[in-house]
C-alpha cells in the first residue's frame, strides 16, 4: 500500500493528519483543541482511538502536557509525507483545471526578503499575474528542511546544501568581502585575504545559517579557528555589530544594499571568494505547474 492510500485508509471524519501533526507540533491537548476549532474531549477520544487501533502510545503524558515517543515520531513522519501526497495531488488537479493560476511556497534566507525575492517575483508575476506566493523565511538548514518535507515548493539558499534528493540550479554569484571599520588597518586595501584578520573577533551568524556555513568553511579552509564574539540572526545586524569596530565580519555584497555607516567592505581573496544563491527542489515530487514555471525562470535569468 502506498502513501496516498494508506493516508485515505487511516481518514476520519476529520483528517487524522492534520489533527494529528497540529498536536504533535504543540504537545498540548488543550491547545491543539483550541487551534482545530475542536472540542477538548473530541481530541482526547480521537487520540485514544488512534492509539488503540496502532495498539500502542504515540505520546508520553505528563500532567496536561504531551511529548511525542519514539513511535509517535515514526507516526508524524509518515503522516507529513502522506499529507504532502494528498496536498501535492490536489495541487495537480487546480493546475489541469487553471493552469494559469496556481500557488508558489517559496522558502528563503531573510536576507533574500529585501530585494532579492521581491525583484524576482514582481518579474515572474509580470508574466503570470493570477499566481499566488506563499512565502517564509529562515535559516537555510530550516528552509532546505521544509523543501525535503513538502512543506516548500522550492528554497533559495546559499551555499548550495548537501542534503541528499534535492536538486539545485544557480541563480546568481555574489561577491564575498571582509566588513571591517573605516579606521581598520585593511580599510584601504584593495582585496584581502581571510587569512589577515585570522586573530581578531568576529561576528557571525549563528549555527544553521547559511552565511555561518560559508565562514566556517572559508576559516577551515585558511587554517584557523574564528574566535568569536557575537551570533545574529540577521545579516544587517552582523554588519551593524562589525560597523562599531566590535568584530571583523565575512558579508555577500548584495546590490542595492547600503552598508551601515563607517563600515568598509573589502574584497575577499582567494578562490573561495563568492557565495552562489541557488534554487532548489526535491527531486522526483511533482511541482505544480505555478512552481516549475518560477523555477524555470530562476534556471533561465541571470539576476547577478
Amino acid at each position: 500500500m502506498n502513501l496516498f492510500d494508506q493516508y485515505h485508509s487511516l481518514m476520519n471524519d476529520t483528517s487524522e493528519a492534520f489533527w494529528f501533526v497540529t498536536l504533535a507540533e504543540l504537545e498540548n491537548v488543550t491547545a491543539a483543541a483550541t487551534a482545530l476549532h475542536m472540542s477538548q474531549p473530541t481530541l482526547s477520544r480521537r487520540l485514544r482511538e488512534l492509539e488503540r487501533t496502532l495498539a500502542t502510545p504515540l505520546f508520553d503524558r505528563h500532567g496536561r502536557r504531551l511529548t511525542l515517543n519514539g513511535v509517535g515520531r515514526i507516526y508524524l513522519q509518515r503522516l507529513r509525507r502522506a499529507k504532502a501526497e494528498v496536498d501535492a495531488g490536489r495541487r495537480e488537479v487546480a493546475d489541469a483545471l487553471t493552469p494559469t493560476a496556481g500557488t508558489v511556497r517559496l522558502a528563503f534566507l531573510h536576507s533574500f526578503g529585501v530585494h532579492l525575492v521581491p525583484r524576482l517575483v514582481d518579474r515572474f508575476l509580470g508574466d503570470h499575474p493570477d499566481v499566488a506566493f506563499e512565502l517564509s523565511q529562515d535559516a537555510a538548514d530550516v528552509v532546505v528542511g521544509q523543501v525535503v518535507d513538502g512543506s516548500a515548493d522550492l528554497g533559495l539558499v546559499s551555499p548550495r546544501p548537501a542534503a541528499a534528493g534535492l536538486g539545485w540550479s544557480r541563480v546568481s554569484s555574489q561577491p564575498l568581502a571582509l566588513a571591517v571599520t573605516a579606521d581598520h588597518r585593511l580599510a584601504d586595501w584593495p582585496s584581502a585575504p581571510l587569512i589577515e584578520v585570522s586573530a581578531e573577533p568576529f561576528i557571525v551568524m549563528r549555527p544553521g545559517f547559511g552565511m555561518r556555513h560559508i565562514v566556517d568553511e572559508l576559516c577551515a579552509e585558511a587554517g584557523f579557528t574564528p574566535r568569536i564574539t557575537f551570533e545574529s540572526t540577521d545579516l544587517q545586524t552582523v554588519a551593524g555589530f562589525a560597523a562599531t569596530g566590535l568584530g571583523v565580519a565575512v558579508l555577500p555584497v548584495e546590490q542595492d544594499v547600503v552598508p551601515p555607516p563607517g563600515l568598509r567592505l573589502i574584497p575577499l581573496s582567494g578562490a573561495a571568494s563568492t557565495r552562489d544563491v541557488g534554487v532548489v527542489w526535491r527531486r522526483g515530487a511533482p511541482l505544480s505547474a505555478a512552481a516549475t514555471a518560477f523555477r524555470d525562470l530562476l534556471r533561465d535569468q541571470s539576476v547577478d
